[in-house]
């Protein structure tokens, strides 16, 4: 017998591994809702290695007509890109948003944590309440917090829902400035270099400015 050890036999092709990833291919593809790292490792068999697990069944469906997905930290199932238009017929139509909620949104987007009044600064008119209800109401935007400053001003973000519906795995991932003002999303006034290009210091700044939302009685304001 020669020396050395035997190659060690890829991992996708160990009958256990394989097990596992049908058995996330079967949970991921019944799921409602996009499913998260920990809700995988608390059905599947004690020592699967999930993100392996999850690498293994993306490469095996990149090139089906359904990809899987990460979108806001979860997987799911969904159409391959190219292969939307075949769905359009089941599709329903969508409510469009008024230009104010689109600036608002990608105001909210960007900015988030944001209260109204700086919402109001950097779009340069102000906002009718029905306006964030709205986005509220759709699922995109959501109540963050209160910022440490006189009155305690409520502040706004966006939802998972928000990154789902974009198919963003982060806000990191959201599109530059040129793309938004290319595809006419923003005007120029609101994707200004100086409204919305923040260093990170003072992204950390506003953070660190921020309070949980209060839970008693003085929770509305």
């Amino acid at each position: 017998m020669s020396g050395g050890s035997e190659p060690v036999p890829v991992r996708e092709a160990d009958a256990e591994f394989q097990s596992y990833v049908r058995m996330a291919e079967a949970l991921l593809f019944a799921a409602v809702e996009p499913l998260d790292e920990a809700t995988l490792k608390a059905r599947l068999p004690k020592g699967a290695a999930i993100a392996d697990v999850v690498d293994a069944l993306m490469r095996s469906y990149a090139n089906r007509g359904v990809n899987l997905v990460e979108v806001g930290g979860k997987w799911t199932f969904r159409t391959a890109p190219d292969l939307k238009y075949l769905l359009e017929f089941v599709q329903q139509e969508p409510r469009r948003l008024s230009k104010a909620a689109i600036e608002t949104l990608a105001i909210v987007a960007y900015h988030q944590p944001v209260t109204r009044a700086e919402i109001e600064e950097i779009r340069g008119v102000s906002i009718s309440r029905g306006t964030l209800d709205l986005l509220i109401e759709a699922g995109w935007a959501k109540i963050a917090g209160r910022k440490r400053t006189p009155g305690r001003p409520v502040t706004y973000g966006t939802t998972e829902a928000f990154l789902e519906h974009f198919s963003l795995k982060s806000v990191d991932d959201l599109p530059g400035i040129d793309e938004l003002k290319a595809t006419g999303l923003l005007e120029a006034r609101i994707a200004s270099n100086e409204a919305l290009d923040e260093s990170e210091d003072g992204a950390a700044e506003v953070r660190a400015a921020e309070l949980p939302l209060a839970t008693g009685p003085d929770a509305e304001g």
